[in-house]
């Protein structure tokens, strides 16, 4: 999705997306920039048709921690999606490389291993300010991205269910 800002999206014109059910997984950290992207995430999948009351929210520390909270909710088999949001700004070790490996290769499993698509929203930024410009600054909203993707793979997911 990066090479298209969906934060400008046209409306989705999904029909059914009342009967939706989304669940998010938050990290904590950084929570400047992750609370920014959950915002316009639940703006637009709310503006798109969703019921409030099935969007449901979890919380873990860190974005390392995505990766079981994700894995746990596609397990559950209650979500017809599960958005993954966090956000790693470099800094002077390595660690940086590896939690953005982790959480991507994570997430990536939760899309092979199980049947409910899971969506990547972690920002993996050098800077503080490319994390702002990214989470409602300048360069728009990821969790907004995050949101048409996820209504996008539901419903791809029920055409081949048919």
């Amino acid at each position: 999705m990066a090479t298209v800002n969906l934060s400008e999206y046209q409306k989705l014109n999904i029909h059914d997306a009342d009967e939706f059910s989304i669940g998010i997984v938050v990290s904590e950290w950084n929570g400047f920039v992750t609370e920014n992207l959950y915002r316009g995430c639940v703006a637009t999948l709310l503006k798109e048709g969703m019921r409030e009351e099935k969007i449901t929210t979890f919380t873990v520390p860190g974005a390392f921690e995505l990766n079981y909270g994700c894995m746990q909710l596609c397990k559950s088999s209650h979500y017809d999606a599960v958005i993954a949001i966090g956000c790693v700004i470099r800094g002077e070790t390595p660690h940086f490389d590896y939690v953005c490996s982790a959480v991507a290769q994570g997430i990536k499993d939760c899309n092979l291993l199980t049947d409910t698509p899971t969506v990547f929203c972690l920002l993996t930024d050098n800077t503080k300010e490319q994390s702002i410009a990214r989470s409602g600054g300048k360069l728009g909203n990821k969790g907004i991205e995050a949101a048409v993707t996820a209504l996008k793979m539901i419903s791809f997911r029920k055409q081949m269910s048919k």
